[in-house]
Protein backbone atom coordinates (compact mmCIF):
# COMPACT_ATOMS: atom_id res chain seq x y z
CA UNK A 1 0.00 0.00 0.00
CA UNK A 2 1.58 3.32 -0.22
CA UNK A 3 2.27 5.59 2.08
CA UNK A 4 0.60 8.78 3.06
CA UNK A 5 2.66 11.94 2.45
CA UNK A 6 1.43 14.66 4.52
CA UNK A 7 2.84 18.05 4.13
CA UNK A 8 2.41 20.45 7.06
CA UNK A 9 2.67 24.13 6.65
CA UNK A 10 3.49 25.69 9.87
CA UNK A 11 3.03 29.56 10.62
CA UNK A 12 6.48 29.94 10.32
CA UNK A 13 6.71 28.66 6.53
CA UNK A 14 3.28 29.36 5.65
CA UNK A 15 4.50 32.84 4.22
CA UNK A 16 7.27 31.20 2.05
CA UNK A 17 5.09 28.40 0.65
CA UNK A 18 2.19 31.29 -0.40
CA UNK A 19 4.32 33.21 -2.01
CA UNK A 20 5.43 30.60 -4.39
CA UNK A 21 1.24 30.23 -5.40
CA UNK A 22 1.28 33.86 -5.16
CA UNK A 23 0.46 34.10 -9.11
CA UNK A 24 -2.28 31.29 -8.45
CA UNK A 25 -3.65 32.56 -5.41
CA UNK A 26 -3.15 36.19 -5.52
CA UNK A 27 -2.22 36.17 -1.97
CA UNK A 28 -0.86 39.23 -0.40
CA UNK A 29 1.40 40.25 2.21
CA UNK A 30 -1.28 42.03 4.09
CA UNK A 31 -3.57 39.24 4.00
CA UNK A 32 -0.42 36.95 6.08
CA UNK A 33 -0.61 39.94 8.37
CA UNK A 34 -4.00 38.86 9.55
CA UNK A 35 -4.09 35.47 10.04
CA UNK A 36 -2.06 35.40 13.30
CA UNK A 37 -3.95 37.98 15.05
CA UNK A 38 -7.77 36.93 16.24
CA UNK A 39 -10.20 39.48 15.19
CA UNK A 40 -12.31 41.84 17.16
CA UNK A 41 -16.50 41.12 16.81
CA UNK A 42 -15.88 44.60 15.05
CA UNK A 43 -13.78 43.10 12.33
CA UNK A 44 -15.19 40.03 11.58
CA UNK A 45 -18.40 41.43 10.41
CA UNK A 46 -16.88 44.45 8.83
CA UNK A 47 -14.15 42.49 7.21
CA UNK A 48 -16.22 39.33 6.05
CA UNK A 49 -18.20 40.18 2.42
CA UNK A 50 -20.69 37.09 2.94
CA UNK A 51 -21.96 35.93 6.59
CA UNK A 52 -24.16 33.03 6.63
CA UNK A 53 -25.26 29.92 8.29
CA UNK A 54 -24.89 26.88 6.15
CA UNK A 55 -24.88 23.14 6.18
CA UNK A 56 -21.92 21.29 4.45
CA UNK A 57 -22.92 18.95 1.25
CA UNK A 58 -19.83 18.25 -0.44
CA UNK A 59 -15.88 18.04 -0.07
CA UNK A 60 -13.96 17.60 -3.08
CA UNK A 61 -9.91 18.24 -3.17
CA UNK A 62 -7.88 17.81 -6.18
CA UNK A 63 -4.37 18.98 -7.28
CA UNK A 64 -4.27 22.34 -9.45
CA UNK A 65 -1.27 24.20 -10.63
CA UNK A 66 1.41 23.17 -12.38
CA UNK A 67 5.52 22.73 -11.57
CA UNK A 68 6.58 24.41 -8.53
CA UNK A 69 3.08 25.65 -8.01
CA UNK A 70 0.95 22.52 -8.16
CA UNK A 71 -0.75 22.08 -4.85
CA UNK A 72 -4.14 20.65 -3.38
CA UNK A 73 -6.86 22.70 -3.46
CA UNK A 74 -10.26 21.77 -1.75
CA UNK A 75 -13.90 22.81 -2.30
CA UNK A 76 -16.59 22.98 0.44
CA UNK A 77 -19.74 23.54 -0.30
CA UNK A 78 -22.59 24.29 1.63
CA UNK A 79 -26.62 24.69 1.31
CA UNK A 80 -27.10 28.27 2.63
CA UNK A 81 -29.58 28.55 5.36
CA UNK A 82 -29.42 31.78 6.83
CA UNK A 83 -28.05 34.90 4.52
CA UNK A 84 -27.06 37.04 7.35
CA UNK A 85 -24.78 39.87 5.29
CA UNK A 86 -24.12 39.54 1.66
CA UNK A 87 -25.86 37.49 -0.82
CA UNK A 88 -24.14 34.05 -0.92
CA UNK A 89 -27.04 32.42 -2.76
CA UNK A 90 -28.84 29.54 -2.23
CA UNK A 91 -25.64 27.39 -1.74
CA UNK A 92 -21.93 28.06 -1.68
CA UNK A 93 -18.30 26.95 -2.61
CA UNK A 94 -15.44 28.15 -0.69
CA UNK A 95 -11.97 27.39 -2.06
CA UNK A 96 -9.33 26.44 0.35
CA UNK A 97 -5.57 25.34 0.06
CA UNK A 98 -4.86 21.83 0.90
CA UNK A 99 -6.94 18.92 1.35
CA UNK A 100 -6.38 14.82 0.31
CA UNK A 101 -5.71 13.66 -3.35
CA UNK A 102 -5.34 10.00 -3.15
CA UNK A 103 -1.93 8.88 -0.27
CA UNK A 104 -0.85 12.66 -1.12
CA UNK A 105 -2.49 15.36 1.89
CA UNK A 106 -1.37 18.52 1.95
CA UNK A 107 -2.34 20.39 5.47
CA UNK A 108 -2.50 23.90 6.49
CA UNK A 109 -2.03 24.24 10.28
CA UNK A 110 -5.03 26.23 12.08
CA UNK A 111 -7.12 26.33 8.67
CA UNK A 112 -10.56 24.87 9.63
CA UNK A 113 -11.34 20.95 8.61
CA UNK A 114 -14.56 20.44 7.40
CA UNK A 115 -16.96 17.19 6.79
CA UNK A 116 -20.65 16.63 5.03
CA UNK A 117 -22.81 17.69 7.70
CA UNK A 118 -21.12 20.19 9.60
CA UNK A 119 -23.06 23.02 10.16
CA UNK A 120 -21.43 26.51 10.98
CA UNK A 121 -21.82 30.38 10.63
CA UNK A 122 -19.33 31.65 8.32
CA UNK A 123 -17.45 34.90 7.76
CA UNK A 124 -16.32 34.96 4.52
CA UNK A 125 -13.76 37.37 3.03
CA UNK A 126 -12.20 36.93 -0.49
CA UNK A 127 -13.11 33.82 -1.67
CA UNK A 128 -11.25 32.25 -4.24
CA UNK A 129 -7.96 34.65 -4.27
CA UNK A 130 -6.92 33.77 0.10
CA UNK A 131 -6.10 30.51 1.02
CA UNK A 132 -8.72 30.16 3.79
CA UNK A 133 -11.46 32.47 2.47
CA UNK A 134 -12.65 33.31 6.15
CA UNK A 135 -11.98 36.30 7.92
CA UNK A 136 -9.04 35.33 10.61
CA UNK A 137 -8.77 31.63 8.72
CA UNK A 138 -10.17 29.76 11.84
CA UNK A 139 -11.65 32.57 13.66
CA UNK A 140 -13.87 33.11 10.86
CA UNK A 141 -15.82 29.66 11.28
CA UNK A 142 -18.08 28.90 14.70
CA UNK A 143 -19.84 25.67 14.77
CA UNK A 144 -23.23 25.10 15.15
CA UNK A 145 -24.28 22.29 17.93
CA UNK A 146 -27.07 21.35 20.01
CA UNK A 147 -26.70 21.53 23.63
CA UNK A 148 -28.22 19.31 26.38
CA UNK A 149 -31.82 21.29 25.78
CA UNK A 150 -31.61 20.96 22.22
CA UNK A 151 -30.64 24.27 21.43
CA UNK A 152 -28.56 25.39 17.98
CA UNK A 153 -25.75 26.74 20.02
CA UNK A 154 -22.45 28.28 19.08
CA UNK A 155 -19.01 27.16 19.58
CA UNK A 156 -15.65 28.31 18.06
CA UNK A 157 -13.41 26.39 15.53
CA UNK A 158 -12.01 24.94 18.44
CA UNK A 159 -15.21 23.39 20.10
CA UNK A 160 -15.11 26.30 23.07
CA UNK A 161 -18.59 27.66 23.84
CA UNK A 162 -19.16 31.28 22.23
CA UNK A 163 -20.48 33.60 24.96
CA UNK A 164 -19.48 36.66 24.65
CA UNK A 165 -18.94 38.16 21.29
CA UNK A 166 -17.30 41.23 22.66
CA UNK A 167 -14.57 39.76 23.91
CA UNK A 168 -13.34 38.23 20.72
CA UNK A 169 -9.95 39.54 19.65
CA UNK A 170 -9.15 40.70 23.04
CA UNK A 171 -9.39 37.74 25.88
CA UNK A 172 -10.53 34.23 24.41
CA UNK A 173 -10.76 32.81 27.75
CA UNK A 174 -13.67 35.20 28.32
CA UNK A 175 -15.02 34.97 24.83
CA UNK A 176 -15.63 31.35 26.16
CA UNK A 177 -16.09 31.57 29.93
CA UNK A 178 -19.70 31.40 29.99
CA UNK A 179 -22.62 29.08 28.56
CA UNK A 180 -22.77 29.44 24.55
CA UNK A 181 -24.82 31.37 22.83
CA UNK A 182 -27.69 30.56 20.74
CA UNK A 183 -27.25 30.76 16.67
CA UNK A 184 -30.23 32.59 17.00
CA UNK A 185 -29.02 35.27 19.30
CA UNK A 186 -25.75 35.42 17.51
CA UNK A 187 -27.37 36.08 14.10
CA UNK A 188 -29.02 38.79 15.42
CA UNK A 189 -26.19 40.68 17.15
CA UNK A 190 -24.61 39.99 13.87
CA UNK A 191 -27.06 41.60 11.92
CA UNK A 192 -27.74 44.64 14.32
CA UNK A 193 -23.73 45.21 13.84
CA UNK A 194 -23.82 45.08 10.24
CA UNK A 195 -26.61 47.49 10.01
CA UNK A 196 -24.64 49.83 12.42
CA UNK A 197 -22.02 49.19 10.12
CA UNK A 198 -23.19 49.95 7.06
CA UNK A 199 -24.70 53.39 8.36
CA UNK A 200 -21.90 55.08 9.35
CA UNK A 201 -20.36 57.61 6.74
Amino acid sequence: MPVSKQIKLSRLHMKRYLLTCAGILAIGCSALATTVIPPSFDELVSRAEVIFQGTVTDVRSQWVGEGGQRHINSYVTFKVEDAIKGKPGAQITLQMLGGTVGSETMEVTDAPKFKVGDRDILFVENNGTQFVPLVGIMHGRFRVKKDKTGRDAVFTNEGSSLSDVTQLGKNEAAASAGQATSAQDLKHVIHAKALAQSAQP
